[in-house]
């Protein structure tokens, strides 16, 4: 009895993450949970060599930054106001970064991100009020 019971209890282990992964099905539709309409990044990062691709990620955080201190400065998190166009963040970029040697871009990227993870602490809080985080 105890034998059968054990067997029965493996066969329910082993087949019940079988059938759940069988219901995982992925998705390629890479729609934002929140504000559905983000402006995509600029074509040239999208499409940017691997070797490359410090630069998109400098651009990325600039773009994170300027995000969180506008939700700050503005006490709103209206998707224009967490989402605008990159041509600010890329205009940053290629004015003080496009020709920098490489570990200048990687150490302005780390100032980037904590300027922004500073700002995300009061930005948090405004955009769940607004349904937006």
């Amino acid at each position: 009895m105890r034998a059968i019971a054990a067997a029965c209890g493996l066969a329910l282990c082993f087949a019940a993450p079988d059938s759940a992964e069988r219901n995982l099905v992925p998705t390629l539709d890479n729609k934002p949970d929140v504000c559905p309409d983000q402006p995509p990044e600029p074509e040239w990062m999208q499409n940017i060599e691997v070797r490359e691709s410090y630069k998109r990620l400098i651009v990325q955080q600039i773009y994170r930054a300027e995000s969180m201190q506008r939700i700050v400065d503005a006490q709103s998190c209206e998707c224009a106001t967490r989402y605008p166009a990159w041509d600010a963040a890329e205009s940053v970029y290629l004015e003080r970064f496009a020709a920098a040697e490489y570990w200048d871009v990687v150490e302005a990227t780390k100032e980037y991100r904590r300027q922004a993870n500073e700002f995300r602490k009061e930005a948090m809080p405004i955009c769940e009020t607004a349904g937006n985080w």
